[in-house]
């Protein structure tokens, strides 16, 4: 076994995707570390009204508190636990939000994320890129068929598509958008992938049913026609993350700069998006430094790879996943061993950041003990909602 191969198998990285090779999975692991402590993380916080839903997520324990989830992932993946904090952590039924993850292994790595706020509602008081004139707020629920109108889809792609491609630097996109699985499922959908049984949930027990429901309403009152493209379908049944993020992937690549996706289906949604934009000669080019990352917890069944798998068939390429090693299994604390029992799993770039930590030879005990270290603080500080604040 060659040096670089020990290397990926002593760090615990999983591969998935049809073509995951050795060949490929060293080539991988040589461009992030290449790049490692220069790229620029955004974290895209985005308001849906499918997050409303009841039932349809687990990012907050109810509909109330998921208005203010991406505000308080934000805030503490930039902050961590701190007595000034002006959001509250949603309580959770299981858990604890990923951002918490996403924030200690962002200052190991020393890198200072960048968010970007759409549709929220709110003007955040901490530092956040404007990419959106006024406040469009959230999203509609996706049953109207009417998400958002097509004109803002195009602006907040062309926004994206101008940061990307001024990017001097490798990215990583990551989200916080109660209700981006629901969105994601109903794009993948809208091109004729059959995923309902492949997309995951933050929630213990994916609400495949009700998700089934949701998406297949949205779909019909969409009514899309057979000349629709990607804008049409993120107008009809997406999120304002979707809109941006096509953008910013592709303004990246078109100056050769690497990009990690850092989530679940969530992201597998823009790449399909992005690769239904794309000409066919392109498709190659522009997948060869795109990296899904996620995390372990997203890998225990095999859904996330079948969907990654059903995506390559479908464009020819050869897309391929890496999940970071970080486990809770050594933790004291309830919230962090509920990982390992299938709760929460993703969220706020856990699985890229992480990934990251772990290649700059940070080592999974390190990251377990500053995260029980920001919990602890957290809950004396009050800063995870009770009952009562629901």
């Amino acid at each position: 076994m060659n040096k670089e191969r020990m290397y990926i198998t002593e760090l615990g990285i999983k591969f998935f995707g049809n073509e995951s090779n050795k060949k490929s999975q060293i080539n991988k692991i040589e461009i992030l570390k290449k790049n490692l402590n220069n790229f620029k993380i955004f974290l895209v916080i985005a308001g849906t009204n499918t997050s409303q839903i009841p039932g349809i997520s687990a990012a907050g324990i109810n509909a109330k508190s998921r208005r203010k989830t991406a505000l308080a992932d934000a805030e503490f993946l930039l902050e961590g636990a701190s007595n000034d904090h002006k959001y509250k952590l949603p309580l959770l039924n299981a858990g604890v939000t990923p951002a918490l993850i996403s924030h200690v292994c962002s200052k190991l790595i020393k890198i200072y994320p960048v968010i970007v706020p759409l549709g929220i509602g709110v003007k955040p008081y901490f530092k956040h890129l404007v990419v959106e004139d006024g406040d469009f707020g959230p999203s509609n629920c996706l049953t109207t068929g009417k998400s958002m109108s097509k004109e803002r889809v195009i602006n907040l792609y062309k926004s994206g598509l101008a940061i990307g491609k001024s990017s001097k630097q490798p990215i990583l996109i990551s989200e916080s958008v109660p209700g981006g699985t629901t969105t994601a499922q109903a794009v993948m959908e809208a091109f004729g992938l059959q995923v309902s049984n492949l997309v995951g949930s933050s929630l213990f027990k994916a609400p495949r049913e009700l998700r089934r429901k949701v998406v297949q309403k949205g779909l019909l009152n969409a009514n899309l026609k057979t000349d629709f493209d990607s804008f049409d379908v993120v107008a009809a049944v997406g999120d304002p993350f979707q809109a941006f993020s096509m953008g910013l992937l592709i303004g990246a690549r078109l100056v050769k700069q690497p990009v990690i996706l850092s989530g679940g289906s969530q992201m597998l949604a823009v790449i399909l998006l992005v690769l239904e934009f794309l000409e066919v000669k392109n498709k190659d080019d522009f997948i060869e430094d795109v990296f899904i990352a996620t995390t372990g917890w997203l890998l225990k069944d095999n859904s996330l790879s079948d969907l990654l798998n059903l995506i390559n068939e479908k464009y020819d390429v050869k897309l391929l996943g890496l999940a970071s090693p970080l486990n809770f299994k050594s933790s004291k604390y309830k919230e962090l061993k509920d990982y390992e029992l299938g709760h929460v799993k993703e969220g706020v770039g856990a699985g890229g950041i992480s990934l990251l930590a772990f290649l700059d030879g940070f080592k999974n005990e390190e990251i377990v003990a500053l995260c029980q270290q920001n919990l602890e603080m957290m809950k004396s500080l009050g800063q995870i909602s009770l009952e009562k604040d629901c």
